[in-house]
């Protein structure tokens, strides 16, 4: 179904006007008739009616002013058949026998701007937050930027490694046609799809480089990560999300993580090995200077001729250093006052 605009004008003051004249005339004619009636006079019933119709169809014309904000919208039925949206801010005289629908106009996004502050807490799968605010009963859309705090899933990496992921999605409706009546409730199945999305993409990804891992798709092993590769990988959350939700009228600006960690079973694991590899890397530094100076220190030894070292001796002068300079603790040193022999 396509959006259209509801065609009519700015004409609400005016027909307010006209409304409250014309209540006031139903009124006015009812007291009339009411004082012929008095004065035994038949003929006030005539006018007494006349006043009563005059001031129903006055009330039933209050329903039809509509008050429109900036960034909001108002889809309009008229018996069960699409008539349009009131799109442009301000006010409006329509149909009094229309009705606006909204099906999410009691459905709260945590952290979006239709968020409100006392509301309880909406069942959602996956721990993704919403609430239900019971006094809402608004059946405007809003048209700004809203954010949906997805709240933290527990997910498997493509290596089977549970972790704990959290996005948040910025999003706006852009056609409120799509957005009534594609879909039951727009709000919970943006929700719905960002699980979806997120679950999808996460399991591409290791939580960490790892080798043999292919991320993107072409048969080729590369380094992404879900913590090396933040941007990548909410682009491509933003964009799986954005496939789902177009169909309601949706658009999503932007996707961004805003937790991630191993999930707590395995987290005391993983950070015993991200040492050992953080130890690794160390002692392999340490190494390789250590030969770098025992080389050096060689090489200015036979320069400037202070020592003639045989074969025996400079092994043992190299273990000597490799000791004193990969150790982890200070060397002792002991003096030796006789030969080596």
């Amino acid at each position: 179904m396509k959006e259209k605009i509801y065609t009519t004008k700015k004409n609400g003051m005016w027909m307010l006007c006209l409304i409250i004249l014309g209540i006031l005339a139903g009124i006015g004619f009812f007291v009339f008739g009411a004082t012929l009636l008095d004065r035994n006079n038949y003929f006030g019933a005539i006018p007494m009616v006349a006043g009563i119709l005059i001031f129903l169809c006055g009330c039933i014309s209050l329903c039809g002013l509509k008050v429109i904000k900036p960034q909001e919208a108002l889809v309009l039925t008229l018996f069960g058949e699409y008539k349009g949206t009131l799109k442009n801010e301000g006010f409006y005289f329509v149909n009094p026998f229309c009705s606006a629908l909204n099906p999410a106009s009691k459905t709260k996004l945590a952290q979006s701007g239709d968020a409100t502050s006392g509301s309880r807490l909406k069942i959602a799968p996956e721990g993704t937050a919403g609430t239900i605010d019971p006094e809402s009963t608004s059946k405007k859309i809003s048209l700004k930027a809203m954010t949906l705090n997805n709240g933290r899933q527990k997910i498997n990496d493509c290596l089977g490694n549970p972790i704990e992921i959290g996005i948040a999605v910025i999003w706006k409706v852009t056609d409120t046609a799509k957005a009534v009546f594609a879909v039951d409730n727009y709000k919970e199945y943006l929700s719905l799809q960002c699980d979806s999305a997120l679950r999808n993409i996460v399991r591409i990804y290791p939580y960490d480089v790892a080798n043999n891992v292919d991320t993107t798709g072409d048969g080729v092993a590369d380094e992404g990560s879900l913590r090396g590769s933040a941007e990548v990988v909410a682009e491509r959350i933003r964009n799986e999300i954005q496939s789902k939700v177009e169909n309601a009228g949706l658009e999503i600006i932007e996707a961004r993580i805003t937790y991630l960690a191993y999930a707590p079973e395995i987290a005391s694991v993983m950070l015993q090995r991200q040492q050992a590899s953080a130890i690794i890397d160390a002692r392999k530094m340490i190494v390789d200077g250590a030969v770098g100076m025992v080389e050096m220190a060689l090489e200015r030894l036979n320069e400037k001729q202070l020592v003639e070292l045989d074969e025996e001796r400079k092994a043992a002068m190299v273990s000597n250093l490799l000791v004193v300079l990969c150790g982890n603790h200070d060397a002792q040193p002991v003096v030796n006052s006789g030969s080596l022999y």
